[in-house]
Formats: C-alpha cells, sequence, structure tokens
C-alpha cells in the first residue's frame, strides 16, 4: 500500500472514536441548556448530563487509541482493541515526566515540558496504529504445544507491550522534537489570529477530496498543538476556570464552519438546480434537497460537495476560499459556536446555552448573507463558464445522474449492485468506509464503473491512484460497506471470480488419467530450482512449480479440498483416483502468519478444477515472503507414473495443462 493509501487507512480508523464526539455535544449541551449559568451547579441532571460528556472529552486520547486499533485491524476485532489500549497505556506510562527522571536518571524539574503533554491523541493515534499493524501480523501465529494458549489473538497484546518499551525509547529522543514542531506550526497559525483561523478553513475543505482533511483537524480541534479546540469549548465552565478557554475565542477554528454548512452549501444546490436544464430539474432537485438538507440539518457536506467537486474544481476552489473567509469574519468578530461532531442545525442549538457560545445568533444572519453569495457565485461561474455541474452534463454524463429511486432497494441489493459496479469481487482488495464514503482497496482502479456507480445513487468517484478509490454513497455508507464485506466474504464463486472453464486440450486422454491444470497464472519453474531442500529434492512429491503473477490461485483438478493451512499458505486435495495434491504458495510463507493470503473456499468441500482457493497479495508476499515460488506436487508419486507434458514457460490460472499422470 503506497503512503496515500495508508494515510486514507488512519484516516478511516479515526472515525471510529470520532463517532463519540455527537454523544459528548448532546449530553453537555442538553447539560447546559438546562443550566445555563451554573453549569451543573444549581441542577444535579445537569451535572450528570456535563460530567458524562466530559468523560469522552477528557480521554479522547485513550478512545484514539483504542478506535485506531480495531478500525485498522484485518477483521475489527476487539483484540485489537485491546492491544491499542495496551499499548497506550505503556508508552505513555515510560513517557511520564517521572519515569523519564528515573530512566535517564535527571531531576524532575529538567525533563522537558513535552513530556508533561504525552497523554494527548496524537500518541493515542500512533499507539492505534502500531497496535493495528502487530494484530495484523501475529493474531494468526501459532505457538510451540507448550505455549498453545498465547497462541493468535492472545499473543498480540503480549507482543504489544513489548514492542511499546522500544518505542518509548525512541520517543525519548524524537517526541521533544516533534511536540515542539507541532506547537511552532500551531503557534504560526494561532499567532495569526482569525487569518489563521481563515487559513485553515481554507485546507481543510481543499483536502476533503483525498480524505486527509481529518490529519489537518487533529492540529487545531484537539491537543497536538495545544488548541484542542472542539474539547475546550464542548468543556464549556471546566475550561473557563482551569484556564484552558477564552471567551470569545475558545471555538473560532468551528464557528466559521456553521454559515457554509447550514446556509453557504444549500445556496450553491439552489444554484445547481436553477442553472441545470429543464429536463433534468426533477432528477437535480431530489439530489440536491437531499444534499442541502444533511449539509444544513447535520452538517455532512459530502454528498454535496461531491455533487461538484471533480466535475466543476474551480467552483470547489471558490467554496474552499468562501470557506476560509467565513471562518475569518466569524473568528474577527469573536461570533462563537461549536460542535461536536460538524457545523449543522442540531450542534448548532446543543452549544447555544454553553458559556463559551459568543454571539452566536449573528453566525444565523452571516450565514443568510453567505446564502446569497453562494447562490450568486455558483449561478454566474456556471452560467459564464459553461460549468458541467449536475443536470448540465452532455447525453453520456446526463446517464449517470439517473435518479437514486432506480438503485435497488434494500442494502443487501445495493451492495450486490456494488460489486459488479467496481469490477466484480476478484477486483477488492479491501471494503471500508468512513461518514459518507464507501473507502474501497482495489486491483484496478480503471475496473471501476464511475456511471454505474452514479446510477446506483452515489454522487461521486474518486480515483485516488490504481489501487484507492472512493464512492461517496452519503450517510449509508457504513451500512453498505458492512453488506459488500459479508457479501464478498461468501462469494465463493462468480463470474469475476471464478476462472474460465479448461480448453479442450485438457481433457483426459483416458479414463485413469488425472489432469493438473495450472493452479496460479505465472511462470513455470523447475522443481530442482525451487530455494527449498524439501521441494527440490521431491521429498514432499513429485511436480513442477510456479513464479505467480496472478492473484487467484484455483484448484487444480477436481476432487475433495481435504485441508487448507490456517495460515492460508497452502492446501491439500485429493482426486478421486487417490492422488494426493499439494500446492504451497511461496517458501516459508507459513511464517507470515496468514498476512498476504484469503482464503477463498472451505476445508473439506468439493471443488472443480478452475474453483477459487485462496487470493494473494503478491506485493506485500514480494516483499515479504524468502520466494514467491510456489511447489504445485503430487505427494503420493510412487503410487502413479511419471508426469507427462509438462508445462514450460507462462501458464494461465485454471487453462493451461501443467502436467498430467495416471496409474500404471
Amino acid at each position: 500500500m503506497n503512503i496515500l493509501g495508508y494515510l486514507q487507512k488512519i484516516g478511516r480508523a479515526l472515525m471510529v472514536p470520532v463517532a463519540t464526539l455527537p454523544a459528548a455535544a448532546i449530553m453537555m449541551g442538553i447539560g447546559y441548556w438546562i443550566d445555563p449559568t451554573g453549569w451543573g451547579t444549581g441542577s444535579a441532571t445537569a451535572a450528570l448530563l456535563i460530567k458524562a460528556g466530559a468523560a469522552i472529552i477528557d480521554n479522547m486520547s485513550i478512545l484514539f487509541a483504542v478506535g485506531v486499533a480495531y478500525g485498522m485491524s484485518r477483521d475489527k476485532d476487539g483484540a485489537a482493541a485491546l492491544a491499542g489500549l495496551v499499548g497506550y497505556y505503556v508508552l505513555t506510562s515510560l513517557l511520564s515526566p517521572g519515569a523519564v527522571s528515573q530512566i535517564q536518571g535527571i531531576p524532575l524539574d529538567q525533563v522537558p515540558k513535552a513530556f508533561g503533554k504525552i497523554h494527548n491523541q496524537f500518541v493515542g493515534i500512533l499507539s492505534g496504529v502500531i497496535a493495528a499493524e502487530l494484530y495484523n501480523r501475529f493474531s494468526r501465529v501459532e505457538l510451540h504445544k507448550a505455549l498453545a494458549f498465547f497462541s493468535g489473538r492472545r499473543l498480540v497484546p503480549i507482543v504489544t507491550s513489548f514492542i511499546m518499551i522500544f518505542v518509548a525509547f525512541v520517543l525519548m529522543a524524537v517526541w521533544p522534537v516533534i511536540y515542539n514542531g507541532l506547537v511552532a506550526f500551531g503557534m504560526s497559525i494561532k499567532d495569526l489570529g482569525p487569518v489563521g483561523a481563515g487559513i485553515y478553513a481554507f485546507f481543510n475543505r481543499l483536502l476533503i477530496p483525498i480524505g486527509l482533511h481529518h490529519a489537518l483537524n487533529s492540529v487545531f480541534w484537539f491537543d497536538v498543538a495545544g488548541i484542542n479546540d472542539i474539547p475546550n469549548f464542548l468543556g464549556g465552565a471546566k475550561s473557563l476556570t482551569e484556564g484552558k478557554a477564552v471567551l470569545g475565542v475558545t471555538g473560532m477554528y468551528q464557528a466559521g464552519f456553521f454559515p457554509i454548512m447550514m446556509f453557504g452549501l444549500p445556496g450553491a444546490a439552489l444554484a445547481i438546480y436553477h442553472t441545470s436544464k429543464a429536463e433534468n430539474k426533477a432528477r437535480v432537485a431530489s439530489i440536491m434537497i437531499a444534499a442541502g438538507f444533511a449539509s444544513f440539518f447535520t452538517g455532512v457536506t459530502e454528498p454535496l460537495e461531491f455533487s461538484f467537486m471533480f466535475v466543476a474544481p474551480l467552483l470547489y476552489v471558490l467554496h474552499a476560499f468562501l470557506t476560509g473567509l467565513s471562518v475569518y469574519i466569524a473568528a474577527s468578530m469573536h461570533w462563537i459556536s461549536g460542535f461536536g461532531f460538524s457545523a449543522g442545525m442540531v450542534d448548532m442549538v446543543l452549544s447555544s446555552r454553553n458559556p463559551l457560545a459568543n454571539h452566536w445568533t449573528m453566525l444565523i444572519v452571516q450565514g443568510a448573507a453567505f446564502f446569497g453569495i453562494y447562490y450568486l457565485v455558483f449561478r454566474t461561474a456556471i452560467n459564464a463558464l459553461n460549468l458541467k455541474t449536475p443536470g448540465r452534463e452532455d447525453e453520456e454524463g446526463e446517464l449517470a445522474l439517473a435518479p437514486a429511486a432506480t438503485a435497488p432497494g434494500s442494502t443487501a441489493e445495493l451492495a450486490q449492485a456494488y460489486i459488479g459496479v467496481i469490477g466484480g469481487a476478484a477486483n477488492v482488495v479491501n471494503v471500508d468506509a468512513c461518514i459518507t464514503r464507501l473507502r474501497l482497496t482495489v486491483n484496478d482502479a480503471d475496473l471501476v464503473n464511475m456511471a454505474g456507480a452514479k446510477s446506483l445513487g452515489a454522487s461521486g468517484v474518486i480515483k485516488l491512484n490504481q489501487q484507492n478509490v472512493q464512492i461517496v454513497v452519503g450517510p449509508k455508507a457504513e451500512l453498505i460497506a458492512d453488506s459488500l464485506r459479508q457479501q464478498l466474504a461468501g462469494l465463493v464463486a462468480s463470474p469475476q471470480v471464478t476462472a474460465p472453464a479448461p480448453a479442450p486440450v485438457a481433457a483426459a486422454e483416458s479414463p485413469d488419467e488425472t489432469v493438473m491444470l495450472a493452479p496460479v497464472s505465472g511462470v513455470v519453474v523447475a522443481l530442482q530450482d525451487v530455494p527449498d531442500a524439501a521441494f527440490a529434492s521431491k521429498a514432499v512429491g513429485d511436480g513442477v512449480a510456479i513464479r505467480p503473477t496472478g492473484r487467484l490461485v484455483v484448484a487444480p483438478c477436481a476432487g475433495k479440498l481435504v485441508s487448507i493451512f490456517n495460515t492460508n499458505h497452502a492446501f491439500a486435495m485429493v482426486t478421486d483416483s487417490g492422488a494426493e495434491i499439494i500446492v504451497h504458495i511461496g517458501i516459508e510463507t507459513v511464517k507470515l502468519g496468514g498476512q498476504g493470503f484469503k482464503r477463498l473456499a472451505q476445508a473439506g468441500a468439493d471443488v472443480n478444477a478452475g474453483d477459487p482457493v485462496l487470493e494473494l497479495d503478491l506485493d506485500y508476499l514480494g516483499a515479504n515472503a524468502v520466494s514467491t515460488i510456489s511447489p504445485v506436487v503430487l505427494s503420493n508419486a510412487d503410487e502413479f507414473g511419471a508426469l507427462t507434458h509438462v508445462a514450460s514457460g507462462t501458464v494461465e490460472a485454471g487453462k493451461t495443462v501443467l502436467y498430467r499422470f495416471k496409474k500404471p
């Protein structure tokens, strides 16, 4: 996975802990509404709600460690979340000022101030990422029988605790530099005051298309650079009394988003509707009304933004500029309102009684002005430049604007339809989701049908590179992703996964002959050239090997799939004639613990030649396996005659005859 894809993965995982913020916002918002002057001192109910919400805000770093570890784990397992928590506690304990003083042998008052800020979201994210990677690597490892209890998932928290000791020593040198750098960056923006807030908001919108705005948000919204805007605002009275918040200042990195999300973008939606072709207005209206309402009510803007982001990028740059302008104006005028989720009406109402809300009603006035600005700017630009916004596309593009009502009814049906749109099950490596997007890792992004996705109701399709694709589907993204994962896990055979039927040449020449097809596409390697003594000496059996170039591994002949190793790197088959076949992918790949392999069939199943059995991550195997050369051997060759028609050169999975054999 490339760097961009990996950052995308972290961004997706961050949505898990961030999803807890609305709960904190609702509880604290209602608490401040009940007791706007006493902030809990005058009402037991208000105190209960405020403290309950603060329990979430005050422990965001722990939530990040647990949530990121869970979100980035291969199969979203609780053991990964536990490892994230273990890693966080070990790391923060070893990097606490007292521990640093003891380990380094320096007086406590000489310990760098950075270690007093070690309980932060950055360290939480780091702990979660490391724990998830260790889970993905070690969760399928089997130890010696004497230590079998600690195998698999139980091994991960143990390994994490030891790895974190090493990480702690690295951070003892690195963390002060990182911390001081982040603080310097944050302070350079913070010192610019409202101008800095506007610059932040401009780049916040520009990063939306690639999903990296979350990384920027963490600097200004959470305690990475000392700004901590959201927790300090939600903390209200507590933040004020502890000196963490300043009335009229804290919240300025949030307030200006309300006029944009509640008013500006709906104004843009109205302009897009008014400039659409007459025959398309009904369809465009259904899209714009739904997207505009989502933006106004909840602050979820992506369905609307993605409707024009790529078809009219100039409009999106104007949108980013206007967002920066709005945040600058609100910060300059000290019109403050904050949010726990996003800048929609729900959060505005909940924050209205927060002690830090300052002249918040002026944001509504500002919003009314921005509604008009957005409408005029968008309508003028669309008409003057003939931009192909929704409803203005050429005939081919208009086909992509099929109303969402034509999409399949249930989530399961919609997910099934998306499998075809994204190139079939064979093209899918990983499925994930954030609030409004399907985030897909695929083998070939060119196989994703953009028009087909839009015909299913998607607002947009983003091809970040050849392996990473995002499809904006709205608030049902997580439900569709769950259904996609379930259906893909059950797709043992489909038109996209099942290998083609063998060519006529593969037919047996006599009833007692067995024809072995290539189980994987690649280049044939003589068995004696396999870099493993057991295979090269034919101690395991006779046959040939293949250096894979394809990722799908199929059954080489008909028979029973008697076993698949728990690490998925090899499988064994028995034919009706009693031939015992072993397909072993790579050399010493058992040490990979299952990483790089995906099982597509189950042990004990009766299979035909060409049925899918495994799926390979060739990039991972190429980087981590001793060798990808894969022996395909007849283990009881002494019961059969010599192999005949042994292939050479390039072979194709499920098509090319690899060799033949029959009983004497």
